[in-house]
């Protein structure tokens, strides 16, 4: 059998075997988000510094006495920031926090009704990001002339919403996200949207290099199984992708032809 050589999943010289991100918010307790994320084979979590506990509150349990560094890759994130100076802020303390930490997950938002990134807000946090030495993965719209801009003013991956952040609707706008891929040369990884598994592989088969979730775990009614789903989404997603589909054809073609027969 001839398998198609894939390039692994490289972030901050970092290589990573599993292509899925999963969150940290949503879920009952920081014991079930271990589960689903070992159940999910991901090696990055995504941690709202806003709002998941890091040893900012001394007081109340953390995150890290369960999930550990040592094992996982911590993605801090600046969900909740409304403004460029409000994320480049918590960015400083979560480097902060996690002993001179570099890479992070940059989100500036629009308004709080549609989590839409507020573009132009979020180019001036990533340009001050980068240039105070961040790893900068960067969620944004599925424009691809932003995506692009953000690529050039130095983030090591971009991250284009599917669909609003946890409104499950999948991937809206395929369209886009294959005019990004045509023209990045860092890591695409679709953030925000997936519901279910078949959105996952979905972006996977586009070409997408990961995809990142939390809702779509935390809210399911099972977690822990629906982390398996979405392990299993992505890898098979990827491996349709390296395969290559089959042409779509206006009207049916045999599954056996007849040429070259006898009868």
């Amino acid at each position: 059998m001839n398998e198609v050589a894939d390039k692994p999943l490289d972030i901050a010289g970092k290589t990573y075997q599993s292509r899925l991100i999963i969150g940290s918010g949503k879920y009952k307790d920081f014991q079930e988000n271990l589960a689903a994320l070992e159940t999910s084979g991901a090696e990055i979590i995504t941690v709202a510094i806003r709002r998941v506990n890091l040893g900012q509150n001394s007081d109340e349990p953390s995150l890290l006495e369960v999930i550990s560094p040592e094992t996982y890759t911590i993605l801090p994130n600046t969900a909740g920031c409304y403004t460029a100076e409000d994320a480049v802020r918590t960015c400083q303390m979560a480097r902060e926090l996690l002993d001179g930490h570099k890479l992070v997950k940059l989100e500036v938002l629009g308004d709080q009704k549609t989590l839409y990134p507020n573009v132009t807000e979020t180019l001036l946090a990533a340009e001050t990001l980068v240039q105070d030495g961040f790893d900068v993965m960067v969620y944004t719209s599925d424009d691809p002339l932003i995506a692009k801009r953000l690529e050039e003013v130095g983030c090591i991956a971009v991250m284009p919403l599917g669909a609003p952040i946890g409104s499950g609707l999948g991937i809206r706008n395929p369209h886009n996200i294959r005019l990004i891929l045509e023209n990045a040369s860092v890591p695409i990884i679709v953030d925000a949207g997936v519901g279910t598994a078949s959105d996952a592989s979905i972006a996977m088969e586009l070409g997408c290099d990961g995809v990142l979730m939390n809702t779509a775990i935390a809210e399911a009614k099972q977690p822990v199984l629906m982390a398996s789903a979405m392990r299993k989404a992505v890898e098979s997603g990827r491996e349709a992708f390296l395969a290559g589909r089959m042409p779509r054809r206006l009207y049916a073609s045999a599954s056996s032809p007849i040429d070259g027969t006898f009868f």
